[in-house]
């Protein structure tokens, strides 16, 4: 599956951003999508995690409340919308798909396919 992620971009704090990350190329709805982000000279982290039939998320605990990750499997897309954006959020986030199931659903390498990433930067 390719995946081409869209949305980031400049934003004060407290402000939102939709990210959207695009699908094709294999069945959408085969995969469980995450959401990650990489600040500079930072590992990349979690951010969000949604399951096939988009009833079940996960989110690092830093986002919980102001992130939210939906997916719409008619369109092949999967989104992550961000409000009350901080600072802290400042990185480039990656959408990535895996069709393994909830174990290593946090975990960067558990997934096989990843977008190119879209860069977020909260201003102060």
């Amino acid at each position: 599956v390719q995946l081409q992620a869209s949305g980031g971009g400049l934003v004060q704090t407290g402000g939102s951003l939709r990210l959207s990350c695009a699908a094709s190329g294999r069945t959408f709805s085969n995969y469980n999508m995450g959401w990650f982000r990489q600040a500079p000279g930072e590992d990349r982290e979690f951010v969000a995690a949604i399951m096939k039939s988009g009833s079940i998320t996960y989110y690092k605990d830093s986002v919980k409340g102001r992130f939210t990750i939906s997916r719409d499997n008619a369109k092949n897309t999967v989104y992550l919308q961000m409000n009350a954006l901080k600072p802290e959020d400042t990185a480039v986030y990656f959408c990535a798909a895996r069709t393994r199931g909830v174990p290593g659903i946090r975990v960067p390498s558990e997934y096989g396919y990843w977008g190119q990433g879209t860069q977020v930067t909260v201003s102060s």
